[in-house]
Protein backbone atom coordinates (compact mmCIF):
# COMPACT_ATOMS: atom_id res chain seq x y z
CA UNK A 1 0.00 0.00 0.00
CA UNK A 2 1.35 3.43 -0.95
CA UNK A 3 1.80 6.23 1.58
CA UNK A 4 1.70 8.90 -1.11
CA UNK A 5 -0.61 11.75 -0.20
CA UNK A 6 -3.24 13.01 -2.60
CA UNK A 7 -2.51 16.51 -3.87
CA UNK A 8 -5.11 19.04 -4.97
CA UNK A 9 -4.69 21.76 -7.56
CA UNK A 10 -6.15 25.26 -7.57
CA UNK A 11 -5.74 28.09 -10.03
CA UNK A 12 -5.03 31.55 -8.63
CA UNK A 13 -5.37 34.88 -10.37
CA UNK A 14 -3.73 37.84 -8.70
CA UNK A 15 -2.32 41.29 -9.33
CA UNK A 16 1.39 41.16 -10.26
CA UNK A 17 2.26 43.45 -7.36
CA UNK A 18 1.37 40.78 -4.79
CA UNK A 19 3.26 37.90 -6.46
CA UNK A 20 6.28 38.26 -4.16
CA UNK A 21 4.05 38.09 -1.06
CA UNK A 22 2.26 35.01 -2.34
CA UNK A 23 5.52 33.24 -3.17
CA UNK A 24 6.94 34.16 0.23
CA UNK A 25 3.93 32.61 1.96
CA UNK A 26 4.05 29.50 -0.22
CA UNK A 27 7.77 29.03 0.37
CA UNK A 28 7.03 28.33 4.04
CA UNK A 29 5.60 24.93 3.05
CA UNK A 30 7.73 21.86 2.37
CA UNK A 31 7.92 20.28 -1.10
CA UNK A 32 5.90 17.35 0.29
CA UNK A 33 3.10 19.76 1.20
CA UNK A 34 3.13 22.09 -1.80
CA UNK A 35 4.34 22.02 -5.38
CA UNK A 36 4.11 25.12 -7.56
CA UNK A 37 3.04 24.17 -11.09
CA UNK A 38 3.57 26.67 -13.88
CA UNK A 39 0.39 27.72 -15.66
CA UNK A 40 -0.17 26.49 -19.19
CA UNK A 41 0.00 29.65 -21.32
CA UNK A 42 -2.58 28.15 -23.70
CA UNK A 43 -4.98 27.15 -20.90
CA UNK A 44 -7.80 29.53 -21.79
CA UNK A 45 -7.57 28.76 -25.52
CA UNK A 46 -7.48 25.01 -24.89
CA UNK A 47 -10.40 25.26 -22.47
CA UNK A 48 -12.52 27.06 -25.09
CA UNK A 49 -11.72 24.39 -27.72
CA UNK A 50 -12.56 21.59 -25.32
CA UNK A 51 -15.77 23.29 -24.20
CA UNK A 52 -16.84 23.62 -27.86
CA UNK A 53 -16.04 19.95 -28.51
CA UNK A 54 -17.98 18.89 -25.43
CA UNK A 55 -20.97 21.00 -26.49
CA UNK A 56 -20.96 19.28 -29.92
CA UNK A 57 -20.86 15.87 -28.26
CA UNK A 58 -23.73 16.78 -25.96
CA UNK A 59 -25.93 18.23 -28.72
CA UNK A 60 -25.20 15.41 -31.16
CA UNK A 61 -23.38 17.44 -33.82
CA UNK A 62 -19.90 16.01 -33.19
CA UNK A 63 -18.37 13.97 -36.00
CA UNK A 64 -17.56 10.50 -34.72
CA UNK A 65 -16.17 7.31 -36.19
CA UNK A 66 -15.93 3.70 -35.11
CA UNK A 67 -12.67 2.12 -33.99
CA UNK A 68 -12.59 0.20 -37.28
CA UNK A 69 -12.97 3.43 -39.26
CA UNK A 70 -10.23 5.06 -37.20
CA UNK A 71 -7.94 2.09 -37.71
CA UNK A 72 -8.54 2.18 -41.47
CA UNK A 73 -7.85 5.93 -41.59
CA UNK A 74 -4.63 5.56 -39.57
CA UNK A 75 -3.40 2.64 -41.69
CA UNK A 76 -4.03 4.65 -44.86
CA UNK A 77 -2.26 7.73 -43.44
CA UNK A 78 0.72 5.72 -42.21
CA UNK A 79 1.10 3.92 -45.53
CA UNK A 80 1.18 7.26 -47.37
CA UNK A 81 4.21 8.34 -45.33
CA UNK A 82 6.06 5.02 -45.36
CA UNK A 83 7.13 5.35 -49.01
Amino acid sequence: MSNKLVMETIRLEFQPKIKAKILELLSSFSSDELKIVQEDTDYDENKKKLDLSLAKIKNGTAECCSLDELDEFLEKTISEYEN
